[in-house]
């Protein structure tokens, strides 16, 4: 099976320290675009752009950066609580325009309330994906060409048309959620079925659901991971690493943190807070799982933690669930984009690698073909 593999774009700041501003660095977008221009390079698939309150504008950032790529995708969040699908459409039809056809969308319903209150959106958990759901539909149509009338519960429209379509068919609609009504969602309105990364058998019971509420509307869904990751050359250096990374929190941070998150009402968060439920003793939830991200983290939470084989092998583990695509990130994103690919790539079904990094390194210090031979001694 062909993986694809996606990374990071840190639109609200990289490190190499979780919870402290110690060796921070702010997400500008002469940075970002070397993150967008790197991933491109070592052969990653696509970038995830993020949303909320704490990051720049995800739009924004994909048209700054996009034309400094050749093939790289670019999966865009979309808030569906925000703004209205007629001119979203036009939006996302544009940026399509833009990156030549490389635009996908992460719809994104919302699962701070607090953050939702401060965007004027009042609408309970139901009812955002209610919401969302019409909203799609007409988004769909108005990108497929068709003249859009609709009267639903939320959104209406009266003759709505889309000018200028999209270079794609059809921009694909990535989404996660874990509660019912997410999951009834992504049966009836999306293409990929992204979630965040829980141990093996939980991730197959939620596209167990996820795949049979498809079926029944005459529907089939694909499947990704949302995962963060911490590979070195040995295993022991990869968990020492992940020890430093949350190093500098203190137990009253991360006690703020899990307070703030347990007020918010998405589903997908409480799974992700029971994982290690705010303790530093109990974070490998699963084999190389490790849920320290998660400690002062909101969203993804969890890494895969362990050499390359290692690694490769737990990414394997789900691809044999029916995934065959990971969004991947790590801190500081620069760095770790060059560590995963060099050493994990070749150990992934049907990756190639890009010509800077799989072209054989000729000539210089890193040649041993051209190095000079030592002189022999003396006798």
């Amino acid at each position: 099976m062909s993986l694809d593999i996606f990374w990071f774009l840190p639109t609200s700041g990289d490190g190499r320290y979780l919870g402290t501003s110690d060796f921070g660095r702010a997400p500008t977008i002469p940075y970002l675009r070397q993150i967008a221009v790197a991933s491109d390079e070592l052969g990653y698939d696509g970038v995830l752009i993020p949303t909320g309150s704490g990051c720049l504008d995800p739009w924004v950032v994909a048209s700054s950066v996009a034309p400094a790529t050749q093939r790289l995708k670019f999966l865009v969040a979309l808030r569906t609580s925000l703004g209205n699908p007629t001119s979203t459409a036009r939006a996302a039809a544009t940026l399509d325009q833009v990156t030549g056809g490389r635009l996908l969308l992460n719809v994104v319903a919302g699962g701070d309330s607090a953050e939702l209150a401060a965007d004027g959106v009042f609408l309970g958990h139901d009812e955002r994906y209610a919401a969302a759901g019409e909203f799609l539909q007409i988004f769909r149509d108005l990108l497929a060409g068709k003249t859009v009338d609709f009267e639903g519960h939320h959104h209406r429209v009266e003759k709505a048309r889309n000018l200028f379509p999209p270079v794609q068919a059809q921009v694909p609609l990535y989404f996660g959620g874990s509660s019912p009504a997410a999951h009834a969602l992504a049966a009836e309105q999306v293409d990929v079925y992204l979630t965040w990364g829980e141990p093996p058998a939980a991730v197959a019971e939620k596209i167990a659901d996820v795949r049979a509420r498809a079926a029944a509307l005459g529907r089939t869904v694909r499947f990704g991971v949302r995962l963060h990751v911490i590979v070195r050359e040995t295993t022991a250096e990869a968990w020492a690493d992940a020890d430093r990374l949350i190093s500098h929190l203190d137990d009253d941070t991360i006690a703020k943190v899990q307070q703030r998150q347990a007020g918010m009402d998405s589903v997908g968060q409480a799974r992700m807070a029971a994982l290690h439920r705010g303790r530093r003793d109990r974070l490998e939830v699963s084999p190389n799982l490790w849920a320290g991200v998660g400690l002062v983290r909101g969203g993804a939470g969890t890494a895969l933690v362990g050499d390359a084989k290692t690694v490769a092998a737990r990414l394997r583990e789900y691809a044999d669930l029916g995934v065959d695509r990971f969004v991947l990130s790590g801190y500081p994103h620069l760095e770790e984009a060059y560590r995963f690919a060099e050493l994990v790539f070749p150990l992934l079904p049907g990756r190639q690698r890009a010509a800077g990094s799989a072209r054989a390194v000729t000539g210089g210090p890193f040649d041993a073909a051209v190095l000079p031979r030592p002189l022999a001694r003396a006798a």
